[in-house]
Parts: structure tokens; C-alpha cells; sequence
């Protein structure tokens, strides 16, 4: 996806991947993740996120990654929140308390960004990028995170019959771009009844898998 595409969806609030409430897979399955109290969690493609603040609340330093300037504005306003903003490299990053909001392209990430980050939660990431990019990103976790434990969170559905995003990212394809990594599902619910869209459609089923992913 070219930035383009979703710099127009934020300046249009086409943002139907924002979830109004916290992620309730994240405060299931996230304590039992074993992620050390105090630790620095990489969430890419954050958006406004409310997971972010849950995230700090629970005391862990959370550094979100977002290529729309809109959307890091919006979350600082709505938590009413007065943000430092420093340069640091390819990145503007907007900061407060225990949230650093890095704007800008996440495969400009470099090893030095990421020093002492062994968190990873991923619900929006890897389901908004196109097959060739889902396998650059997966390469880039693999390469910046060489001790982690997260959180990812997928759909898998029949992409020939809706386009993306979200993009269907089938079992096999977490497994094989995560080669080396330990990766569990932890649950696969059938979501098709929550998904007007994919109804109208005509997909039979849209399986939401929540992996635990650690190396």
C-alpha cells in the first residue's frame, strides 16, 4: 500500500479498523504473554489506538509505530495528552509518559530504534499490508527483534471474493514468515456474524486467529 492510500483514509475518517473499546484478545492472553514488567513493547501500524494507553497503564513503555501524522495528533489530543516532539532520524516521534509514538514509514526502522524492545503486539499490522510487504515486515521483525515475546492477531477469510485491507493472512503464511520463532494459536473464533461487509459480500466463513509468538 502506498502511503498515500492512508494518509487520504485518516484525512477522510475512513477508519473502520479503529476499535472503539480495548482489544479484548490483548487483556485475555497479554499477562500470560510473560512480557517483563517495565519492558519496551513494539506495536507497528498503531493508529489512534486505545491498546497503546492499556499497554502503559499496565506499565510497560510502548513505543507505537504510524505513518499518519493525524492519527499520532489524535491520540495525544484524545487522552488529552501534551506531547514532546524530537526528530530521530527518519522518524518524528511525539512523546509522554510511557508512550512514544514514532511517525513515520516502519521499514526505516533500523536495529538502534528498537535497543532493549522485547514486546511485540500486532493486531492491525500484518492484516493491513499487501502479500510482498506482509513479507518484508515479517522479514523486519525477524531481523530488529532478535529476543521478543507478543501478541499478533490475524484474519483469514476468501480474499477472492473481498480485497483488502484488512488482507487475509492464512496460517501457513504466520508460520513460514516467522520461521524461527516459537508461534501458538491461542484462539481461532469465527467472527463472519460480527462482519456485515464480509456477509455482503458472500464469504462463508472469517476465521480471526490470535497467535503467541516468541523467539
Amino acid at each position: 500500500m502506498e502511503p498515500a492510500f492512508w494518509h487520504k483514509r485518516w484525512a477522510d475518517n475512513q477508519i473502520g479498523f479503529h476499535q472503539a473499546q480495548v482489544n479484548p484478545y490483548l487483556q485475555r492472553h497479554w499477562t500470560a504473554l510473560g512480557v517483563a514488567p517495565g519492558a519496551k513493547v513494539l506495536v507497528p501500524l498503531c493508529g489512534k489506538s486505545l491498546d497503546l494507553a492499556w499497554l502503559a497503564g499496565q506499565g510497560y513503555r510502548v513505543m507505537g509505530v504510524e505513518l499518519s501524522r493525524r492519527a499520532v495528533e489524535d491520540f495525544f489530543a484524545e487522552h488529552g495528552l501534551a506531547a514532546q516532539v524530537a526528530q530521530r532520524g527518519a522518524f518524528q516521534v511525539w512523546s509522554s509518559g510511557d508512550v512514544e509514538l514514532w511517525c513515520g514509514d516502519i521499514f526505516a526502522l533500523r536495529a538502534e530504534d528498537l535497543a532493549g524492545c522485547t514486546g511485540l503486539y500486532d493486531r492491525a499490522a500484518l492484516i493491513a499490508l499487501p502479500p510482498e510487504m506482509r513479507q518484508q515486515y515479517l522479514a523486519l521483525l525477524g531481523e530488529l527483534l532478535p529476543a521478543c515475546k507478543g501478541l499478533l492477531v490475524t484474519l483469514d477469510y476468501d480474499q477472492a471474493l473481498i480485497d483488502g485491507p484488512p488482507f487475509s493472512v492464512a496460517d501457513d503464511e504466520v508460520r513460514a514468515g516467522l520461521a524461527g520463532w516459537q508461534v501458538e494459536v491461542l484462539e481461532a473464533p469465527e467472527i463472519l456474524g460480527e462482519s456485515p461487509k464480509f456477509q455482503k459480500a458472500g464469504v462463508l466463513s472469517l476465521v480471526e486467529r490470535v497467535y503467541r509468538i516468541r523467539r
